[in-house]
């Protein structure tokens, strides 16, 4: 084939696999907005037309089976995330989506266990620290779930959620005055905790004796619309 030739073809090649990969690119992208979006029904389609000529695409893998997961999809969900893991067994972000499946489905022995090979893998991954701890929590393992969420505030000290599951930790220890102490910093990181007001003013209204904190707590978590915190404040004027 001389020169000219060549060139011709790959003219026409290129002419051919543009618009290929295009598409391709385009369902991608689409299939991605469509989870953020919550149509995860599209995304479901869309990445999974994608996946079939791109298997080793791990975030639309991801994706996909998280949309699965949020259409109840759960076991299709979690046969995909282990595909994915079998080809990349160290990928954190499958592991700590296979982590919450695992959660999601009450399995939380299990959870636990993916989330202790995220840790092994990154010790400094502040999130695997800290859903292993609330798992723990789940299983009645206090003393365990004490020490990971102590990693994770540590290594995530911004995170309002850290201290948010410390301080039910602690509550759950009777360690009242810690637990207002996490759920003061909860607040603090972000006020708009309506769930950090309920857990914090039960403590003050049940445990300290401190009626008026907990009746502004309860206010203020019934005013941003959490329903626990208006139920407890017609419980109080009720009994007077």
């Amino acid at each position: 084939m001389n020169l000219w030739s060549r060139l011709v073809t790959c003219v026409l090649l290129s002419v051919v696999l543009l618009p290929a990969a295009g598409v391709a690119e385009d369902l991608l992208s689409q299939g991605l907005a469509a989870h953020k979006a919550g149509q995860h029904a599209q995304a479901v389609e869309m990445l999974g037309k994608y996946l079939q000529d791109h298997p080793e695409a791990v975030e639309a893998l991801r994706r996909r089976a998280q949309s699965l997961a949020s259409l109840q999809r759960q076991a299709e969900a979690l046969a995909e995330l282990d595909q994915g893991i079998a080809r990349h067994s160290q990928d954190i972000n499958l592991l700590l989506a296979r982590g919450a499946l695992l959660a999601e489905l009450d399995r939380r022995e299990e959870a636990c266990q993916v989330y202790s090979q995220v840790i092994s893998l990154a010790p400094q991954n502040a999130e695997a620290w800290k859903e292993k701890g609330v798992n723990l929590a789940k299983v009645g393992k206090f003393d365990e779930a004490l020490i990971n969420l102590n990693k994770a505030a540590e290594m995530s000290p911004q995170d309002p959620w850290v201290f948010n599951e410390r301080g039910m930790v602690k509550f759950c220890q009777n360690n009242y005055q810690g637990a207002v102490d996490d759920f003061t910093a909860a607040i603090k990181l972000n006020p708009e905790l309506p769930l950090s007001y309920f857990f914090r003013g039960s403590l003050y209204l049940h445990h300290l004796n401190q009626k008026e904190k907990a009746v502004a707590d309860f206010k203020e978590g019934c005013r941003q619309g959490h329903p626990l915190c208006c139920g407890e404040l017609e419980k109080m004027a009720g009994s007077k």
